[in-house]
């Protein structure tokens, strides 16, 4: 009976054994994976590009030549972006969702907000912003409607900046925020750059992208910033984004948009 529970013991404890070592062997592998370690190394690149956003807005809001005013969607904690911002008049959007403590202006969704502004519930929908700044739900369908309520409320030489419209890899652009078991953990830029390349199609518009911070996205409605592509991609598909990601996001360095825009 001994001997009997003993070979079972020893049977069960080969099967875990063979099951580990399984394990490590999988993770060796996707560890050695080119695709796997490429994305961490191009993370890790996009985190140490400078300027930040803020600084690009900041530089923006300083050369209007009068006092500005700034409204932001999608704060979460505002330290990170919302209070390093240099205007006179600011205004903060955010539901609260992924920041319990939300000391926003208006704690709704941007379609609530946009919908009461144009209602004249809250402010007045005659309204003019200088620099929006979009950074709420990194979903296509979702940055669209953002940038299509802002260039109802824009100033005429305003501007509409987003964050994450260039994503380094096909994982930091996947449509789920909340699956974190890929190369690119926790790190997410979503379909922005989907809603960015649409309106990059628009004819009577002007932008261009920074490369700097995972992808400052400028749009404007006089100042001439970038001419709009004629790049086709009528499925948004990533790969086709990929190959052509200067002229799909008419990417450009910091300092070549100071040059030109101080022109």
């Amino acid at each position: 009976m001994v001997h009997k529970i003993l070979l079972k013991i020893s049977k069960g404890y080969k099967r875990r054994y063979k099951a580990y070592k399984a394990l490590q062997n999988f993770k060796t592998e996707i560890i050695e994976d080119v695709n796997y370690t490429d994305t961490i190394a191009q993370g890790q690149l996009e985190l140490s590009k400078k300027p930040y956003r803020f600084e690009i807005i900041n530089f923006l809001l300083e050369h209007f030549n009068s006092d500005t005013t700034y409204l932001e969607i999608g704060v979460r904690n505002p330290e990170d972006n919302f209070n390093k911002i240099n205007s006179k008049i600011k205004f903060s959007v955010d539901p609260g969702f992924e920041y319990t403590k939300n000391p926003v202006d208006f704690k709704m969704t941007s379609d609530t907000f946009f919908e009461a502004l144009n209602s004249n519930t809250i402010l007045s929908k005659e309204m003019k912003f200088d620099v929006i700044f979009i950074d709420g739900l990194h979903l296509a369908d979702q940055v669209e409607r953002d940038i299509f309520n802002s260039l109802k409320f824009i100033s005429e030489n305003g501007l509409i900046v987003l964050h994450d419209c260039n994503p380094p890899t096909e994982f930091h652009a996947r449509e789920s925020y909340y699956y974190r078991n890929s190369p690119a953990g926790g790190f997410w830029n979503g379909t922005t750059w989907k809603a960015f390349f649409k309106y990059r199609q628009r004819q009577d518009l002007f932008s261009c992208c920074i490369d700097s911070d995972w992808g400052v996205g400028i749009i404007s409605k006089t100042r001439t910033i970038g001419n709009a592509t004629k790049l086709k991609n009528e499925y948004y598909e990533y790969h086709v984004f990929k190959d052509a990601r200067k002229e799909s996001l008419n990417l450009i360095s910091f300092e070549e948009f100071k040059q030109n825009y101080t022109r």
